[in-house]
């Protein structure tokens, strides 16, 4: 009995066409495909059923598909911006709004104001940002008292310039949004008291330091002088001391834990960031020691899955290396991408838990 053969098309063998298959929509804009049964052409992420490979063609553009005979399809509208980047400019445009309200907006009228129903614009608002417009709002007010704060005649002006209409209010949420009292961060962190050492490991120069709260910082480099500095940088008022011998058992830990991450490291934490942050973070450290995870299976992990370079973002803004292991995140192809502490350290570390 004769087996039927099945050969591969051209059109499988073409790296574009596993962009049509999976309606990649990062492929919008790099080539549209064809279907000669139909006549029509299209982007790659179009919803319409699939086509048969031995019917579709690729071209690189628009104009060549038009040329070639083929309209354009109805339903991606391949020539127009797609659905994620118009969703994407109107959750911008919502975003301005929010950003320029004195209070935060009822979700029912910024959906009106843009143009979308208020559920559609809550999920399209947080796959995109990550947060929910209400959390969008407290962030960005949080990122506003952060920046009024030092410059303030007061803090009680700088609580209203930020968009707070009650102090009560504010006071409630500013010790998870700035890490210490007010007054204190006001003035560059005064009154706050944080110890630190610097060790040496395998991968350089680590400081530790820790304030009334956890482990503000762990930072690694090449030279202990510039970690240092970086420090009191951060917290120009703060009471900073270091050589405390105590101390130095906790720093001695954190460098056990580089060398042989086997032995898990459970410190508390001070982690100061955005609510979207703060997410990002929890979910690194939810990685385990000797695994990796790619920044969009981040985003998907944390119910924001277009919010890709959003937890890239997330990722270099953390200041507690190994504790939050942002070098576990590594790019979809499993390349090793910026690391705020170098790329050849991020090697290291993750060669080190899979050896363990």
């Amino acid at each position: 009995m004769e087996l039927a053969m099945t050969t591969e098309t051209e059109t499988e063998r073409d790296p574009r066409w596993q962009g049509v298959l999976a309606r990649n929509p990062a492929c919008d804009g790099a080539f549209v495909y064809a279907v000669r049964t139909s006549g029509v052409y299209c982007r790659p992420s179009c919803p319409s059923r699939k086509a048969k490979p031995q019917n579709v063609s690729f071209f690189d553009t628009p104009d060549q598909a038009e040329a070639a005979g083929f309209r354009a399809c109805l339903r991606c509208n391949p020539r127009g911006p797609s659905s994620a980047q118009a969703n994407a400019a109107i959750v911008a445009e919502a975003c301005r709004i929010i950003e320029r309200a004195d209070e935060v907006p009822r979700l029912d009228d910024l959906a009106k104001k843009v143009g979308m129903s208020p559920h559609h614009f809550h999920r399209q608002f947080k796959a995109i940002t990550g947060l929910t417009p209400r959390a969008y709002a407290a962030a960005h007010r949080a990122g506003r008292v952060r920046a009024e704060l030092p410059e303030a005649a007061s803090v009680t002006d700088a609580i209203y310039a930020a968009g707070f209409n009650a102090s009560s209010r504010f006071y409630e949420q500013s010790p998870r949004m700035l890490g210490m009292a007010p007054s204190a961060y006001r003035q560059g962190g005064r009154d706050a008291d944080i110890r630190f050492a610097v060790g040496q490991c395998s991968l350089g120069a680590i400081l530790v330091a820790q304030s009334g709260r956890g482990i503000c910082a762990i930072s690694l480099g090449d030279d202990p002088d510039a970690l240092v500095r970086e420090l009191q940088d951060r917290f120009p008022q703060a009471r900073l001391t270091g050589d405390d011998a105590d101390f130095a058992a906790l720093v001695a830990k954190v460098v056990g834990f580089v060398e042989a991450p086997g032995i898990g490291l459970d410190l508390p934490l001070d982690i100061r960031g955005t609510a979207f942050q703060t997410r990002v973070w929890q979910a690194l450290r939810d990685i385990p020691a000797g695994r990796t995870a790619s920044y969009a299976e981040i985003a998907r992990r944390i119910g924001a899955p277009r919010a890709v370079r959003a937890v890239a973002g997330a990722c270099a803004a953390n200041h507690i290396a190994v504790a939050i292991p942002c070098h576990r995140v590594v790019r979809t192809d499993g390349g090793l991408s910026g690391y705020r502490w170098g790329v050849p350290r991020k090697r290291a570390l993750l060669e080190k838990e899979a050896q363990a």
